[in-house]
């Protein structure tokens, strides 16, 4: 059972309750006033990590992810337990959770719609510097590993396709330019 609530209205239902998201299916007017059957996921919201060993150095994850059928390179991220979570303290954790570092100063980068198509997840970044190496602390289900990538080489992961997973692009580009 889902560990969240959303308030819903009147012609707004929850069709399917999970562990991380919940399905709602709502009736919208249509252009021509009748009303249209729409789903969407709601979800409690995500947090997502740029952890930097020093100017020229990010710990990425390799994450298997089973919906992609592969392993993705991927920057560090959680879902907000429980839901109304401060973002800042998801973030302190699944930093150390994921890559196994302790950041002395996690700062705020920019907040984005994940899928604003199919879900309401907003996704908060944030960078993560003063990494110490305390040891991941992974949850059962994970299978993650945690290199240190130099970070030209990670911009040149996106160029050439190594790096697939939309929120690792956005966050490394929109570092990359605007540090």
């Amino acid at each position: 059972m889902a560990h969240f609530s959303r308030k819903t209205s009147s012609n707004e239902q929850v069709v399917y309750t999970g562990t991380r998201f919940n399905l709602h299916r709502v009736e919208l007017p249509g252009p021509d006033g009748k009303p249209q059957p729409r789903e969407y996921i709601a979800h409690p919201g995500s947090v997502l990590i740029l952890p930097m060993i020093d100017a020229d150095h990010v710990v990425l994850i390799r994450n298997h992810r089973f919906t992609a059928k592969q392993e993705l390179w991927e920057l560090p991220a959680g879902t907000l337990e429980p839901p109304g979570e401060d973002p800042l303290k998801c973030a302190q954790r699944e930093v150390v959770e994921e890559t196994g570092y302790q950041a002395g100063r996690v700062s705020p980068l920019f907040s984005f719609h994940v899928c604003p198509g199919i879900s309401d997840e907003i996704m908060h970044a944030f960078l993560a510097q003063d990494l110490t190496q305390v040891g991941q602390d992974l949850d059962a289900s994970e299978e993650i590993t945690p290199p240190v990538v130099e970070w030209k080489r990670a911009i040149e992961m996106i160029r050439s396709g190594e790096i697939r997973d939309g929120k690792t692009i956005a966050g490394l580009l929109y570092y990359d330019k605007f540090r």
